[in-house]
């Protein structure tokens, strides 16, 4: 009975473990995997949050200018006190009181704020979309660098088991008295190199993984199955028709952000010419008294009202410096946003050209991979029949290696070059 049921305990932890195994893959696509990320990045999250709080303050600068009503209720008792009115005296009863008082301020700074505040939101709602446009972007070169590392996993694999092969087969010669020990031990060297930058690329490759999970907001135990291919996301359709799209300043997020900078800077003038507009305020006053004996009497109104006004009249020209000051911020802003429109279109040129550059580079280095790999097995082939030196094959695998590595790079050019000028043009 005890093996049945430790079998009987195995066999269900092997079912939960499968089901657990089973829940935490995730199979996405680019854009699905763009999607993840901006759902459930703890970032987005909080740039989410900033847009509430820019709200929230504009309804506290808005309910500054609305009435505002406060409550009182006390107790007083002047402990057996007499008033004296010289012919008659009178007891002063302890009283109950309760009133409530509503008033309104407003004035031309008040009414500049509201604006001021619907500015601050503006442009946390450009921020936020700003930062999701930084994590897809994000999100794609990490899902590539992803592939790429398969990729290169994949060829360094193949390569090292044709190695592998020759130094079997080295090693035998050398046994049979054929060859020298030299020949075999520097084939083994090539063997150890492949197996270290194998062993370096899967690490690479956990790295980009773990980035992924990060920008998901995964744990770390969860599998990602990507789904695409690196040439499903660098086709050349793609690349030719980000190339040709047009560039509407308007979309640029460093454009939006300085113009509503400007309009900032230009209320800000308004705000502090404003300090000489005059205040009025109102109130209403309700006092209710409850004595608690007999001949109580008070003197105060149970209803009041007042108005006010209040004019600045003197500051010593402290209220003329401080809008000098603003229109001298607002100038600058204006010349800041004059220039960098300039430079925006002249980085939209750069951008492309660095993009078009890019995939040149891309497609030479994919052509020379594929070269050199097939150099490299015809090298390692006519090496099996004796008809190269091992000099010549170990050149022929240091020239697959540096392929590898100009495709790797080429690629992650591509890649970046493509992301920035996305995030630039921003057509979406």
């Amino acid at each position: 009975m005890k093996y049945i049921h430790k079998i009987f305990v195995l066999t269900i932890c092997s079912l939960c473990s499968t089901l657990y195994a089973q829940k935490s893959q995730l199979s996405l696509s680019v854009e699905e995997a763009e999607k993840y990320a901006i759902e459930h990045n703890k970032m987005m999250a909080n740039a989410t949050l900033e847009i509430k709080k820019a709200e929230a303050a504009r309804w506290q600068t808005i309910a500054s200018m609305l009435p505002q009503v406060d409550g009182s209720a006390g107790y007083t008792n002047m402990c057996g006190y007499e008033i004296n009115f010289g012919v008659m005296s009178r007891k002063m009863s302890p009283y109950v009181n309760i009133g409530a008082q509503a008033s309104i301020a407003i004035n031309g700074q008040l009414i500049v704020a509201t604006l001021l505040s619907n500015l601050a939101v503006e442009m946390q709602d450009i921020t936020r979309n700003q930062s999701e446009s930084e994590l897809r972007a994000s999100v794609k070169t990490t899902y590539l660098a992803v592939l790429i590392e398969d990729e290169i996993i994949q060829l360094l694999d193949s390569s090292l088991i044709n190695i592998q092969s020759l130094a079997e087969m080295t090693q035998n010669t050398v046994k049979a008295g054929a060859a020298e020990q030299t020949t075999a031990d520097q084939i083994k060297v090539k063997v150890n190199t492949l197996i270290n930058n194998i062993n370096t690329q899967k690490r690479n490759r956990e790295l980009a993984l773990n980035s992924m999970r990060v920008l998901l907001a995964l744990p770390m135990e969860t599998d990602i199955l990507l789904t695409e291919t690196i040439d499903d996301i660098l086709s050349a359709n793609k690349i030719l028709s980000l190339l040709d799209e047009n560039f509407v300043i308007d979309n640029n997020f460093n454009y939006q952000l300085l113009q509503k900078n400007v309009d900032l800077a230009k209320k800000q003038v308004i705000l502090a010419t404003m300090a000489y507009t005059p205040t009025i305020s109102t109130f209403y006053q309700y006092n209710y008294r409850q004595d608690l004996e007999e001949g109580g009497f008070s003197m105060a109104p149970p209803h009041t009202i007042g108005l006010s006004l209040s004019v600045p009249l003197f500051s010593t020209g402290k209220k003329g410096a401080a809008i000098e000051e603003k229109k001298i911020a607002y100038i600058e802003a204006q010349n800041t946003f004059e220039e960098t429109t300039d430079n925006l279109k002249i980085q939209c040129q750069q951008l492309r050209y660095n993009l078009s550059n890019a995939y040149e580079t891309y497609l030479n280095e994919k052509e020379n991979i594929e070269v050199t790999q097939r150099v490299f097995a015809s090298t390692t082939n006519k090496y099996q029949w004796g008809t190269v030196s091992t000099l010549e094959l170990t050149n022929a695998s240091n020239d697959l290696i540096a392929a590898q590595s100009n495709y790797v790079q080429a690629v992650m050019t591509l890649v970046n070059a493509q992301v920035e000028l996305e995030k630039f043009l921003n057509n979406k």
